[in-house]
């Protein structure tokens, strides 16, 4: 009963992304990724398997994939060109928090007819963080059972919680610094903007007040 709860704990917090979808190949094909959140030194899996839609259309297609991040760096991770079917896997460190693309490009290859119109069905699978991790592997080489490998994927997935809500700690307090900045420069505009009015309705009272002197309005 244990071992069962430990598992379906695990699995709601995995972060596991599987996707299947059809990459339809033109001339000048444009770019499609599949995008996942992943933080700062994670290891990600990304596992990628191919086959065309169309019965011999396989020569005229070339399947392109590059595995990018949406920091502001814009890092490039890996990139492939013309996955075949063979199964693709590809396995990386991230560098920063940001959101990882999977992007593919379906290119139709010259002097191949668009029409009809040609496609190959992708089966994406990316793994993060312990998900990635061949827990298999790992129990065959120290001996542990099936309780203390499941344990160790727990400890695993717990860590990465805590490293998220840590980040998320960090992130809201750099939000709350903005917010106070922001609030303390919106408030001293106001009363420099203040100041500023009093002092220009003084000047304009003592400049109107010698103006009218002047022309003996007032004495």
């Amino acid at each position: 009963m244990l071992t069962r709860c430990m598992l379906l704990l695990i699995v709601c917090v995995q972060l596991v992304s599987a996707i299947k979808f059809d990459l339809t190949a033109e001339h000048s094909a444009p770019v499609k990724c599949i995008w996942n959140y992943a933080l700062s030194d994670t290891l990600v899996i990304v596992t990628i398997n191919t086959k065309p839609n169309d019965v011999g259309s396989e020569a005229d297609q070339r399947v392109d994939v590059e595995v990018v991040d949406g920091s502001k760096h814009n890092n490039v991770y890996l990139s492939k060109k013309g996955i075949g079917k063979k199964e693709t896997r590809m396995a990386i460190n991230t560098h920063t928090h940001a959101d990882l693309g999977v992007c593919f490009k379906n290119t139709l290859r010259k002097g191949a007819s668009a029409h009809p119109i040609k496609s190959t069905m992708i089966d994406l699978d990316v793994d993060i963080g312990a998900d990635a991790v061949d827990y298999n592997a790992i129990a065959n080489q120290e001996s542990l059972s099936g309780l203390e490998t499941e344990m160790r994927k727990l400890e695993a997935v717990a860590g990465e919680i805590v490293n998220e809500m840590d980040y998320l700690k960090k992130r809201e307090g750099k939000m709350r610094d903005t917010n106070e900045s922001t609030n303390s420069r919106v408030e001293n505009f106001a009363w420099i903007t203040i100041v500023a009015l009093i002092g220009l309705g003084s000047w304009q009272i003592i400049y109107l007040r010698s103006f009218f002197k002047r022309l003996y309005l007032i004495d």
